[in-house]
């Protein structure tokens, strides 16, 4: 849902990978919301985010990669809000999810690994949390999209009043009416079923190719206004001041460093998903004895 100035304080749209990250991916490229996304969220000291927990990360990525995974995650950083990262690890059903972190228990150099990793990633870290969220195909609109050529996530976070769940559906049907005719809306509903205030908060996820896109939410928003009219925009107001309790938008930005993809991912540009800098160097072959 695009940003409506005076009548919601919400926005975005996501749309991510799913049981592994390239699982039900069509020809073109694109990718489906996942019906299961669980996102890792890590809280960074100051001082300590950048290039600091960007190193942290990478043992992550390195351990994954040498025990040759077929779980992959992508990680993201905040452009605003507390300093913090997103790990969004998506799957195609809560089953896919299990048989994952068994096949994590089942590997004892990679889970040895991840713990290494981890104890030194959390001297950098003030808080960490972990929730769970089911996709709203029936809130969501265009969502699916070449998330690999994405860049950054615009993700509102929206607490919906208790008892008002009809009101909300009806405010999200509004939305989808109002930009309906246009192209560029794409967003995609997930409602939290796990972690912290679960149930009745919802995130609206927005993938972007560049911040480029934002400047266009204000043509949006004028054709939308005018697409709904009066009466809609009217009842837009009443509905959100009846069922959203509260509402943030926040902007993240992806960053490879933190992220283990599919290789079709890094082949869709491998300059951004594994730049030379990245690159695993390959060991000098030995002379002959």
């Amino acid at each position: 849902m695009k940003k409506l100035s005076g009548l919601l304080l919400v926005s975005c749209l996501f749309c991510g990978g799913s049981g592994v990250l390239a699982a039900q991916e069509p020809g073109d490229g694109s990718t489906p919301p996942p019906n299961v996304l669980v996102i890792q969220r890590e809280y960074v000291k100051p001082g300590r985010a950048g290039m600091v927990h960007d190193r942290s990360e990478s043992a992550f990525v390195r351990a994954f990669a040498a025990a040759k995974s077929q779980s992959h995650y992508f990680g993201m950083n905040s452009l605003s809000g507390p300093s913090r990262a997103l790990f969004f690890l998506p799957y195609s059903s809560f089953a896919a999810w299990e048989k994952d972190n068994q096949a994590l228990e089942h590997n004892a150099t990679l889970s040895a690994a991840i713990d290494h990793a981890a104890a030194a990633d959390g001297d950098l870290l003030n808080a960490y949390d972990s929730s769970v969220w089911t996709y709203s195909d029936e809130l969501s609109l265009n969502s699916t999209v070449r998330i690999a050529e994405m860049r950054y996530m615009e993700i509102s976070s929206i607490k919906v009043r208790s008892g008002h769940r009809q009101e909300w559906n009806e405010l999200a049907r509004l939305y989808k009416q109002g930009y309906a005719n246009v192209p560029t809306a794409k967003w995609a509903v997930f409602e939290n079923m796990y972690g912290t205030n679960m149930g009745g908060e919802y995130l609206v996820i927005t993938p972007m190719k560049s911040m480029s896109e934002i400047d266009q939410e204000v043509a949006d928003d004028k054709q939308f206004r005018a697409t709904l009219g009066a009466d809609g925009l009217k009842r837009m107001a009443e509905l959100s001041a009846s069922c959203i309790e509260s509402a943030q938008t926040n902007l993240f930005q992806f960053n490879p460093k933190m992220s283990y993809v599919p290789d079709s991912w890094v082949k869709a540009d491998p300059d951004f998903w594994k730049p030379k800098a990245m690159a695993t160097k390959k060991p000098e072959p030995k002379p002959a004895q």
